[in-house]
């Protein structure tokens, strides 16, 4: 690890803190877009269910307040 930090110490402030994370986006840019468009999925199927169980729970319980005096056990 010293020998990475030596190596570093070295360097102009540019290579540290602009061409290495440039050549890291480069290399693993594929793999970066994959996994946050794998998270933008995911949540937006969650919060899709979330909707759409909180819709039917609403319409049940509209149409179940309506149904209430003359409705008989299933």
């Amino acid at each position: 690890m010293n020998g990475i930090r030596e190596t570093f110490a070295g360097m102009p402030w540019w290579v540290k803190w602009v061409a290495v994370p440039l050549l890291a986006l480069f290399v693993f840019g594929g793999v970066i877009t994959t996994v946050l468009s794998v998270l933008i999925g995911f949540v937006f199927k969650l919060l899709l269910f979330i909707g759409l169980v909180a819709g039917l729970v609403f319409v049940v319980k509209k149409i179940g307040g309506r149904s209430k005096s003359s409705s008989g056990d299933w």
